[in-house]
């Protein structure tokens, strides 16, 4: 009898943890050694007084997977609190990108259009090349990319997913 394989899911974990030299390479070096994939991954310092950083994670797999990604992040000090938010309820997810695109006449026109279309802000232009910033849902910047393709893409540089809970509750 087949043991049927469990299907992958997409999760956003959040990691507090204190905010000192080494911790992302130690979370990072857990995912390696247990080989586990890191879609995206953005850290920053939360607090006033530069103690604490907030790192969120997107990976994927079965939910047994997803469990013991969460147990050893919660065992690695110093980890004060990790929540997976794709668990938790509704949450915000928002990613940022910067995405060149070279083009003359017609395609520089209609790489205008769209980026109108999708709420993209021109933040630098030349002559023949546009630099937008496009903020949202990752398949929102997803599909840009791929109509810019077909216009003069040159270069796309992504943040990184940041998301949190909606409501008042923290995470």
């Amino acid at each position: 009898m087949k043991i049927k394989e469990q299907a992958s899911e997409r999760h956003v974990l959040t990691v507090m943890v204190d905010n000192e030299a080494g911790i992302l390479a130690r979370i990072a070096g857990m995912f390696t050694a247990r080989g586990y994939n890191i879609d995206s991954l953005t850290v920053a310092d939360i607090t006033e007084n530069h103690q604490v950083s907030r790192i969120t994670i997107v990976t994927h797999g079965p939910p047994a997977v997803i469990d013991q990604i969460r147990a050893q992040l919660e065992r690695l000090v110093p980890v004060h609190k990790v929540t997976d938010l794709t668990e938790v309820g509704p949450y915000v997810e928002r990613e940022l990108a910067l995405i060149k695109v070279s083009g003359k006449g017609d395609n520089r026109v209609e790489a205008l259009r769209l980026a109108d279309v999708f709420r993209a802000k021109v933040v630098d232009t030349t002559t023949s090349s546009f630099v937008f910033e496009l903020t949202g849902a990752p398949d929102k910047i997803n599909s840009f990319v791929a109509l810019m393709r077909e216009l003069g893409l040159v270069e796309v540089g992504r943040t990184g997913i940041v998301g949190m809970i909606r409501g008042a509750e923290a995470a």
